[in-house]
């Protein structure tokens, strides 16, 4: 197998999210004691903070995201920076590291007056894969499983509630991953579900649904008709921005493809070239 192919896996894994949220955070100085939930998705997109006893959401924009590597354990961290958003304007701003499922530096600055909150994972703060996950795009927001519930939903911002199934385990023990990209490069971030192919677990098949400004919806990505793929389905999927192509790839026999795909000017996706690995 090439180098190449090997890296866009190892891209593909990192910058999707297999863990679970939210985390739970305490505030750590004295006075009015709280708690809030805190739910991200891939590069820190798809935020939001929701605070115990409250039944609304706070949205955060992704300002700051950085990777640092231990080289001596081989573990790395990821430092995120946030802004908090309340009518549009900025409000506030949170702040955190997380090493192997673990939260520490965690910080909210209020914006009014430069007031500092210092926050800490309580324990028992881990999120456990088997509850449900949210994200918040487009100022839509989405439940969905890392384990085996297969539903999926749409709050959009006018009430209306969309359920949907998504593709089943073979195995009880898969975690379903979340990606957060612009699949179709019109500037709006989409979202996309992974589960390990139904044979060897050897690449992932993704679920993609696009987001339509006009509509304000999510839409399904369908998998264009070609006689000439030798992929069926969307497998491992990647996206080269600079030349706006969506890739895909999967092993036939003892022999791996990649499929090259585009979007016309209506937004649908076009078959282009097969290649092999």
């Amino acid at each position: 197998m090439k180098f190449n192919y090997v890296a866009c896996i190892i891209l593909l894994l990192f910058f999707s999210r297999a863990r679970a949220q939210p985390y739970l955070l305490k505030s750590t100085d004295s006075g009015k004691n709280f708690q809030l939930k805190i739910y991200y998705g891939t590069e820190g997109k798809g935020a939001f903070v929701q605070y115990v006893g409250q039944k609304g959401i706070i949205p955060l924009r992704i300002r700051t995201m950085d990777i640092k590597k231990n080289n001596e354990n081989n573990i790395s961290t990821v430092y995120y920076r946030w802004d908090e958003l309340i009518d549009g304007k900025i409000t506030g701003n949170y702040s955190l590291s997380e090493t192997s499922r673990n939260i520490s530096g965690a910080v909210y600055k209020r914006a009014k007056d430069g007031k500092i909150f210092n926050l800490e994972q309580t324990a028992g703060g881990s999120p456990d894969n088997r509850q449900e996950d949210r994200l918040f795009i487009n100022h839509i927001l989405i439940t969905f499983s890392h384990h085996e519930n297969t539903a999926l939903t749409f709050t959009y911002q006018d009430g209306h509630k969309e359920t949907l199934q998504l593709e089943s385990f073979d195995n009880p023990q898969q975690i379903r991953r979340s990606h957060i990209a612009d699949y179709n490069f019109d500037g709006y971030d989409d979202v996309g579900f992974s589960i390990p192919d139904a044979g060897m677990g050897v690449y992932r098949t993704f679920t993609i649904f696009l987001y339509d400004p006009g509509s304000k919806r999510f839409k399904k990505l369908k998998e264009p008709a070609s006689n000439n793929a030798n992929c069926i389905g969307f497998c491992d999927v990647t996206i080269d921005k600079k030349n706006r192509l969506l890739s895909t790839s999967c092993r036939g026999g003892a022999r791996w493809w990649s499929e090259i795909y585009r979007f016309d000017k209506a937004n649908k996706l076009i078959w282009v070239r097969s290649k092999k690995e």
